[in-house]
Parts: C-alpha cells; structure tokens; sequence
C-alpha cells in the first residue's frame, strides 16, 4: 500500500529544525523524499539534504525552496521553515530528473526508463534564473508525453534545487541545471487540479488586430471599448481601479476542464483604445477578462477542490501542493486561511508544498 508522512518545523537554526522533523519521522519507511525549505534556510539546502539522507536512510529526494512552505493544516512564510513527507511507492514507479533537457540530445536512463514503464505524470521544479527553463520544460514534457506541474523556486538567495538520488549525479544533491523533479509511472495513481483564483467577467472574445503584446481590437471593435463594458461602470470610469484587479485569461489548448492561463494587464492607451498585456498575441486568439480578488480565489479554489474530490477512488492518501507567493495571507487574510479551504475539502491529507514565484501545470509556465 502506498503510504505518506509528513513533518514539519520551524526554528532558530537549521540543524535544529531539521533534527525535529527527523524526530517526527521515526519509524517511518518511504523511498522517496520531498524536501521543502523556506528561502531563509536556502544557503543550507545542502546540508539539510544529507542530514535527511542520514537520517531517514532514504537515497531519493526531490524538492525546492520557496518564500513561505506548506504542511497539513499549517503555513509558515517569511521565517526558517522546514516540511519533509515521505513516500512509499511501489519500485520502480518513479524516476529522478535533473541537468540540462534543452539540449534534444538523449538521456539514456531517463529515456529508457520512459521507454520501459511510462511517464503519464510527473512534478517538477524550475530555476527562473536559468534562461533555458522554458526549452527544458518542453523538452521533458516531449520525452515523457506526461502532465507536468509544479512549481518554480522563489528565493531571495539564489535559486537551489533537490533532485539526489541513484539517478541524479550531483555529489551534494543541490540539481543543475533549469528543471528538477520526479516522473511518475502507471502504477502511481494521481489526480490534480488547477485553481487560478479568479472569476470570468465576461465572456470570450476574439483578437482580431494586435502587434507582439499589444491588443488594438477584440471582435473587431476598440479592444478597451470592450474591457469596460465586461469590467463594468466602476472600472470604467477609473481605469486605475483595474490594476492588479483585472486580467487577461486565454484558454489552454485541448484543455477539457475550462483551465485558462492568467496574464497580468500591462497597461491601458486611453487615446488609441490599446490593451497590453503579459503575453504575445496571436490573431484570432480568444480571450476573456477575470477578476482576482479574496472571494474569488475561495470560491475558485473550493471549486477546484469540490472537482478534484469527485474523481477521486477514495480518500487521497497525500498530496502535493504548489500555491503562487501572491496567496497564502496576501490573498486570503491570515497565515494557514490557505490551507484551512484545502483541509475543510479533502480532510486530514499528509501533504507538502510551496509558495512558488511562477506556477506550472501541463508543462506550461
């Protein structure tokens, strides 16, 4: 049966917080360890790494460092902060990935290990540091023809990664490289889910006229003639109230879920009737306008949740959460409300996560 523990500190020092999480795994098996710190205890990512090894006998790990971390019921964000849960998966079913993927040359253990048992899922890490992360990204999700998500680090000092193992050849366990993580086999059972904390305010539209990132018409009128009419008499008047408030959804291709993808607005031109946003554009691209705001992100994420229950067989034996450095107190209004909505819908789950500086889901950043 597969089995998770999950334990969690926080502390002075990372030798201590790490001896208490080490404390509450006594007894407990797994062969594949998830790691996340803090970026207060980035600089000794390393250290933690092989004390856990010591520690728990476990040769795996995968993980990251982001501005606050998850566990349980709990969150802990700008403060030295350890979660560590353990797996046991059958063997075999999951392989480390680290180094360079960009490069379209093979890997052989990586692409045998694909080849023989399969990779319809996997969780990864990425540096935004590295510029190759996009490329690395495409590449991994071309080998493996899987669903990746994840997460990219978020770090004040620098941007450190685990992938140690059997096949991870990095001597301190810290990967190169722009993306880390871990693919899954068939014989791990996932479900995921996407919440991106937002509500439509309108309905799709089509660009049809823009330049690079820049949106002159949406169904062939003044694109901004439009955003005030699905933005509303309010914003419309006082377009500054749309900042940070307001933004530009494009849907995922083949997506069957209605998942879109959010990008900020940059900036609004008055006198043309211009709409910039965070993303190149395409003609005949659709668009929606949503908001984020507290209620929403409840809502969209309860939403999620209620969906994510329903497809699965039974209660979720652990799980894996990635949140956006945005959320956490910043968005629902004190430390652990997060984590609370997760816990009223799927219950007492062992789980661990991060608050990342850019979320991942189907390979897309």
């Amino acid at each position: 049966m597969t089995s998770f523990t999950v334990a969690h500190a926080e502390g002075a020092h990372w030798s201590d917080i790490t001896e208490a999480c080490l404390r509450d795994l006594a007894g407990a098996g797994g062969n594949l360890g998830f790691v996340y710190a803090t970026d207060r205890l980035a600089e000794h990512l390393g250290g933690i790494l092989e004390a856990l090894r010591d520690g728990t006998g476990i040769d795996d790990w995968v993980g990251t460092v982001g501005l606050g971390i998850c566990a349980g019921d709990r969150e802990y964000h700008d403060r030295p902060a350890l979660v560590v849960m353990l797996a046991d998966l059958p063997p075999g079913s999951f392989h480390l990935v680290s180094g360079s993927l960009a490069s379209g040359t093979p890997v052989p253990e990586l692409d045998g290990w694909i080849a023989e048992r399969g990779a319809p899922f996997g969780i990864v890490h990425g540096n935004p540091r590295d510029p190759g992360l996009p490329d690395a990204l495409n590449d991994l999700a071309e080998r493996s023809s899987g669903f990746l998500v994840g997460g990219l680090t978020a770090s004040r000092r620098g941007s450190p990664q685990v992938a140690a193992g059997t096949e991870a050849k990095s001597d301190s366990g810290l990967a190169p490289g722009p993306v880390s993580g871990v693919l899954f086999g068939p014989a791990v059972e996932v479900a995921t889910g996407l919440s991106q904390g937002c509500a439509p305010i309108g309905d799709y539209h089509s660009i049809t006229e823009a330049s690079e990132n820049v949106i002159m018409k949406l169904d062939d009128r003044p694109a901004l003639d439009v955003f005030k009419q699905d933005a509303g008499d309010l914003i419309a008047r006082d377009l500054g109230r749309a900042a940070g408030y307001i933004h530009a959804a494009f849907p995922v291709p083949g997506a069957d879920t209605g998942d879109y993808m959010v990008r900020n607005l940059m900036g609004i031109d008055p006198k043309q009737g211009w709409l910039a946003v965070g993303e190149a554009v395409e003609l005949g691209q659709r668009l929606r306008f949503v908001r984020r705001d507290p209620a929403s992100a409840r809502a969209d994420l309860a939403d999620m949740l209620t969906h994510l229950k329903s497809r699965l067989p039974g209660a979720p034996k652990g799980g894996v959460y990635v949140s956006c450095v945005a959320r956490g107190p910043g968005m629902f209004g004190e430390e652990g409300a997060e984590m609370a909505i997760l816990r009223e819908a799927l219950g007492e789950v062992p789980l661990a996560g991060f608050y990342a500086g850019g979320e991942i889901s189907n390979a897309r950043l």
